[in-house]
């Protein structure tokens, strides 16, 4: 077993070489500079890390773990495309980079690429990885037309973004540890148990991406700073606010997220907007939901049949996560 850095740096060093740099460079340059961008790379660390537990062999997850991050990268580029998001990770976006037609087209091929690292694998293997990973890419484009739909929909229920936010972004992070868990050869009732883990952890880490994108440093979150209230997306802190603040507190929120706003008062709108999470008591109230599935997710480790200090190993990753250690 080795270290969480150790997964990363071997996982960095493959992907370097993972797309090629052939004719035409206009469709294979925004990809790999998107990938080089950096990033946690907690979902391609989890395969490795979940295919060792099961199996002490992470090598053979390489290709698992490549499919997962190129897919993830994918669906950044055009969800930026859709939110109109000037940054990522800190650096320009690729349609701002580019532009819109070609962030189109190289996202596409990410897609494709993805798909074509997992034919390393055969048989049986195979045909469960990519059953697998193609009802996750279908879920996670529901999720992402969920979270459109919201933006113009009167009633979102927090059911109903919990539900996209389980879709668009937490399956994934289940589909990354299953991956390795079947590379590794670990039996049917662990490996959903682990898909499951993942789920709740990665619900707890994307309602914690909610909360940082109004309170984090704009510096070290590496996106647009309150992106989200600036577009309107009725993330999980304005569902706590609706769900416990006042009548007034309510229709002042509502009011915001309702308008399009000038460009010269959106820093008015942000200080508005934050102010009602707090007086309403949203922004606690949402730290201490990221706290409920991390600790639900810690709870699904019990059930797995691997050591004691296996599971510490998935808890403490599940803790940097949450601490964003990465």
């Amino acid at each position: 077993m080795i270290t969480l850095k150790a997964y990363k740096q071997t996982f960095e060093s493959t992907l370097k070489n993972c797309i090629s740099n052939s004719a035409p460079k206009s469709l294979h340059n925004p990809i790999n500079y998107l990938l080089g961008l950096g990033g946690k790379r907690l979902r391609p660390i989890l395969t490795l890390l979940s295919a060792d537990i099961f199996g002490n062999n992470h090598s053979k997850a390489i290709h698992a773990a490549l499919a997962v991050e190129i897919f993830h990268n994918f669906t950044l580029m055009h969800d930026d495309i859709m939110d109109s998001a000037p940054l990522r990770r800190g650096a320009a976006t690729v349609h701002s980079k580019w532009n819109v037609n070609t962030a189109i087209l190289s996202g596409d091929a990410m897609m494709i690429y993805a798909y074509q690292v997992l034919e390393n694998y055969e048989g049986l293997l195979y045909r469960k990885l990519n059953r697998l990973f193609s009802k996750t890419a279908i879920d996670v484009c529901k999720g992402q037309q969920y979270d459109l739909d919201f933006e113009t929909k009167s009633k979102v229920t927090k059911v109903d973004y919990l539900k996209m936010i389980r879709l668009k972004t937490a399956v994934l992070v289940g589909c990354s540890l299953k991956m390795g868990a079947l590379i590794g050869g670990a039996n049917k009732a662990d490996s959903e148990d682990l898909y499951d883990f993942g789920v709740l952890l990665g619900t707890a880490f994307q309602i914690q991406d909610d909360y940082l994108d109004a309170y984090g440093n704009p510096e070290s979150f590496g996106k647009q700073f309150a992106g989200d209230i600036i577009e309107n997306k009725k993330t999980i802190l304005y569902h706590q606010a609706m769900e416990n603040g006042s009548s007034k507190e309510k229709a002042a929120l509502s009011n915001w997220f309702s308008n399009q706003i000038k460009v010269k008062d959106i820093a008015n709108k942000i200080n508005a907007v934050k102010l009602l999470f707090d007086k309403t008591g949203s922004s606690d109230s949402s730290r201490a939901l990221v706290s409920k599935y991390t600790e639900a997710a810690f709870d699904k480790l019990n059930s797995l049949d691997i050591s004691t200090e296996n599971k510490v190993l998935f808890k403490t990753f599940g803790t940097n996560l949450m601490e964003r250690k990465f």
